[in-house]
């Protein structure tokens, strides 16, 4: 059983079924994962979020190297790359706190913060990680509609806030939409929250946004306030989710609290040795950018050109309306070998896709004009 960053599916026939909790992925007892030494037969994997182009050749050499310390932890390395990480973003190593994916940060945050009694808000539908932790410690979550444009509706989630209100999760760009919220509204928001209030900013997907005045990592341009917590990936733009590795950047004080949480030899010596490399790939970053951006472009381009009209995406994944159930949608792409994204269940004809190489994405299009209804869109 693997776990993934940011998704789980649901398999049917000849994959096995899945009622769990939140976003796993499970294969029938026996069967092979689908991996990359069974090209032939694995089914093209467009439902994570992953990068479909990474680790870059340098990261690769990195970690083929790495093996060889496989038989030791990673301890000596573990405050290094808490320092390569500070150094890159300019602060000081007492704001980082690394952790086993981010995933690892936002349970340590519902650990830290939550508990019976208190309360989390976040948005629905949003990546729900921080759901599952929350009510794992018994915690009350509240779940806010997203607005009409696919942003965090920050008059509601400011609604429901409660003397129990302890902390706030704000996934921007959003999963499963790739939608943003603008800056100076989560600002305005931050402002109004009760001192007493944490809040999470999860920056899985940072890279991936174009320049805009609507958007700023609370990293690069980081509030003068210590109850904001930033969660950042490897998972994503460095092409290793498969290694788990993430962080947390906020105050040396609340660094303190999550730490007190964190799984005991978290980081694998292979994720450190790659991350010191993917720091030091800014060339092979670039060329990940801008892949996920003419992937992108193209995806609009196909998807316009059948009368579609996803949402706009700031992200390596798209969410489009594909005007029929979302289940039946997934079906048939799992028939013809193409795993995508789980049915939202608020978002009942929404169908989410991570963009992957461009034969992926041909195959992906050529197995939509299979649909039998996707003839019929151009009169919606």
């Amino acid at each position: 059983m693997t776990r993934s960053r940011r998704d789980f599916f649901r398999f049917s026939a000849g994959i096995a079924s899945a009622a769990l909790p939140w976003r796993f992925e499970i294969f029938a007892p026996g069967k092979p994962q689908p991996s990359r030494v069974d090209q032939e037969h694995a089914p093209i994997r467009l439902y994570s979020n992953e990068n479909a182009y990474g680790p870059s050749p340098n990261v690769m050499d990195t970690i083929r190297s790495a093996v060889v310390s496989s038989n030791r932890y990673p301890r000596l390395q573990y405050h290094d790359l808490i320092e390569r990480i500070a150094a890159a973003h300019r602060i000081s190593a007492d704001r980082v706190l690394l952790g086993c994916g981010s995933t690892e940060i936002l349970r340590m945050a519902a650990c830290a913060f939550l508990g019976p009694g208190k309360q989390v808000i976040h948005a629905s539908p949003t990546f729900e990680a921080i759901e599952h932790y929350a009510r794992a410690v018994d915690a009350e979550v509240v779940s806010v509609p997203l607005t009409p444009a696919f942003a965090h509706d920050i008059n509601r989630m400011l609604a429901a806030l409660t003397p129990s209100t302890k902390l706030v999760y704000v996934c921007n760009p959003n999963n499963p939409t790739a939608s943003l919220t603008p800056r100076k509204e989560l600002e305005a928001f931050i402002a109004k929250l009760p001192r007493s209030t944490m809040v999470v900013i999860d920056e899985a997907y940072h890279h991936y946004v174009a320049t805009s005045t609507m958007y700023a990592s609370f990293v690069d341009r980081p509030l003068d306030d210590d109850r904001v917590i930033v969660a950042r990936t490897f998972s994503k733009v460095y092409g290793l989710a498969g290694l788990r590795l993430g962080y947390a950047i906020a105050a040396p004080s609340k660094i303190e609290q999550l730490k007190k949480f964190a799984t005991q030899d978290n980081i694998n010596a292979i994720a450190t040795q790659a991350a010191f490399a993917a720091l030091d790939d800014a060339e092979g970053v670039d060329n990940f950018i801008e892949h996920n951006a003419n992937d992108r472009q193209e995806f609009f381009n196909q998807a316009m050109a059948r009368a579609l009209k996803p949402i706009d995406s700031h992200a390596n994944f798209v969410m489009m309306d594909a005007f029929h159930p979302a289940d039946e949608v997934i079906e048939h792409f799992r028939r013809n070998n193409i795993l995508i994204g789980r049915h939202f269940p608020a978002m009942d004809t929404y169908i989410r896709v991570s963009l992957g190489r461009p034969e992926e994405m041909l195959a992906f299009w050529k197995t939509w004009d299979l649909l039998p209804f996707s003839k019929n869109i151009m009169h919606h």
